[in-house]
């Protein structure tokens, strides 16, 4: 490593210590070079293809990643492999060495190509941002009781002033004690949580630092700089994730809220009173809403995620409905996070729509609400509300599934099919345009680029369909699309959903399939068919941590006497991927 004021060439070095100051870093030699060694460098045939930089750059990198090195410490040999078991690179002498019982060596040129472009650049930066963002709130959230418990002991003082105010000198004494006690009281508080709040900022500042490093690290560091680079940047968010956990999963932002409490004897003070009051602190849960960090903080860099070849569903159950419950459409069929299923029945003899809850076994529960509105599509957002769309009216709908009431109704300026959310955001679109709805403010910013029948999010992308094209779609959500994916067996696509992975699972309504399109947008299976019982499937939804999937199928009806109605009727079938 050169000085950090100056870097001279290392290939020019005399041994007096005098030497020409560099203006070039080589990546691959991991030397630097003066003007003239560089020109060198440029003509000999073994160097003339290397990577460079300027010196100025290669110092924006950050001081671990400069340590970083293509070369074994141990044997001072090249990096040529690397170690699955150990999550490592290796030199060929490290097999011997280390890895003799290592059965996962993989060349090492596979493993950091495109690293840079890899999802696990964007995991990590957005674990970086979500931790920066945790401590901001968290920052912000102890001021805020900080400023309370400062209003607290106002008022509190006020009270006291007030009740004093009509005492005799008889009670000074007393009046000393509770403010004595008062200040005690919220000095600890106050001490308290000063001293947290100093602790949350220091691990904030460096997670600043280490986000502001980050896009130089993309731009200028190595594929290994960068790879184990990363797994740097993994510790520190892991750390700084673990510490937030712990400070939500102990008493720290329990809200501990001053009180006074003003003796009823003050009446008959002289006989009876031995205090002015009572000083407390009230804990209540806290308020603070941060998000959750990600539980697979140490997941390897290695992609071990199946092959599409690989999917296979497997039948679980049919969602078990009364004859007098069951109708031609099912206009959504979704899995709540505690595992029961939704869905939303169209009755033509009723002119209605009902929003139906099974239980986790299929079978139903109970009807949530009855919309006389034509509703597109539905998904949950979060605290057991379920969003939606009322197609031709432009609204949506949030519904709290355990009230069976509507708690909210957000109205666009376009007609609201598609709908989905990730707890933050919520995305409704239609085939004109799109809008995002942010579940903090309900601030709405409208996606000119996005259209779609139906949608999905995952990992800040957008997907979607658009039926007529017999197109699958995948934007940013910025609106910027990212890739269009087409294919004979994907005839009239209706919904579609992600599994943990990104696959992107579609409901082929015209040719009875579903069908399942890589993570990139490149190739595709049918996984289900006709074959196995999927008739004019419309509506999806797969559980990502369970790997529960429903999908919405007609199916022969049970003909019974002055049943009119048609053959079939609309229901749902979970399977396992």
């Amino acid at each position: 490593m050169a000085s950090s004021d100056r870097d001279f060439c290392t290939l020019c070095y005399d041994d007096d210590g005098s030497s020409t100051e560099a203006v070039t870093w080589c990546i691959e030699c991991e030397v630097f070079l003066c003007t003239d060694c560089e020109k060198h460098h440029i003509k000999s045939r073994t160097s003339k293809d290397h990577k460079t930089i300027s010196t100025k750059d290669y110092h924006k990198l950050p001081k671990f990643m400069q340590e970083i090195s293509s070369q074994c410490k141990d044997h001072k040999k090249q990096f040529e492999l690397y170690c699955s078991f150990h999550d490592c690179p290796c030199c060929v002498t490290c097999i011997t060495d280390h890895h003799k019982k290592c059965q996962e060596m993989k060349p090492l040129s596979d493993i950091l190509m495109q690293v840079k472009s890899s999802a696990s650049v964007q995991l990590f930066e957005k674990d970086l941002k979500n931790v920066k963002e945790d401590f901001e709130e968290i920052i912000k959230y102890l001021n805020s009781r900080i400023n309370t418990s400062n209003s607290q002991k106002t008022k509190a003082s006020e009270q006291i002033r007030f009740v004093k105010k009509s005492k005799d000198d008889f009670l000074n004494k007393l009046e000393q004690e509770i403010f004595d006690d008062l200040e005690s009281k919220q000095s600890q508080l106050k001490s308290k949580m000063t001293f947290l709040l100093q602790q949350v900022t220091q691990q904030a500042n460096e997670i600043s630092q280490l986000q502001s490093e980050f896009s130089k690290m993309t731009q200028y560091a190595t594929e290994l700089q960068m790879y184990v680079g990363l797994r740097e940047v993994e510790k520190t968010t892991s750390k700084a994730a673990k510490y937030i956990d712990e400070l939500k999963s102990g008493d720290n932002f329990e809200e501990k809220n001053l009180e006074v409490t003003i003796s009823s004897s003050l009446q008959s003070i002289l006989q009876e009173v031995k205090s002015f009051g009572y000083i407390n602190i009230n804990t209540s849960s806290s308020t603070l809403s941060i998000k959750a960090g990600r539980k697979d903080q140490a997941q390897n860099l290695v992609p071990t995620v199946q092959r599409i070849e690989e999917i296979k569903p497997s039948m679980l159950r049919t969602l078990t409905i009364a004859e007098d419950m069951k109708s031609t459409s099912v206009l959504v069929s979704r899995i709540l996070p505690n595992g029961k299923y939704l869905t939303l029945n169209h009755y033509d003899k009723y002119k209605s729509h009902a929003l139906l809850l099974f239980g986790n076994d299929g079978i139903f529960e109970r009807k949530v609400l009855t919309f006389t509105e034509n509703p597109y599509s539905a998904c949950y957002v979060r605290n057991n509300t379920v969003a939606v769309t009322l197609h031709l009216t432009n609204q949506t709908s949030l519904v709290d599934v355990e009230k069976n009431k509507i708690i909210q109704i957000i109205t666009l300026s376009h007609h609201c099919n598609g709908v989905a959310s990730d707890g933050q955001i919520l995305v409704i679109s239609s085939k004109e345009k799109s809008t995002m709805v942010n579940l903090n403010d309900m601030s709405h910013t409208i996606l000119e680029g996005v259209t779609a029948n139906c949608i999905s999010l995952f990992q800040g992308n957008i997907y979607g369909t658009i039926f007529s094209a017999n197109k699958v779609y995948c934007y940013k959500e910025t609106g910027e699309l990212l890739w269009t994916f087409q294919h004979r067996d994907i005839y009239g696509p209706e919904e579609l959903t992600l599994d943990k992975n990104g696959f992107v699972y579609i409901a082929s309504h015209e040719n009875n399939n579903i069908v399942v399109v890589s993570p990139d947008g490149k190739t595709c299976k049918t996984i289900l068919s006709e074959a196995d019982g999927i008739i004019n499937p419309v509506h999806i939804d797969i559980h990502r941590e369970t790997g529960m999937m429903i999908v919405s199928s007609k199916m022969k009806k049970t003909r019974v006497e002055n049943d009119d109605s048609g053959d079939y009727y609309e229901t749902a079938f979970v399977y396992k991927i």
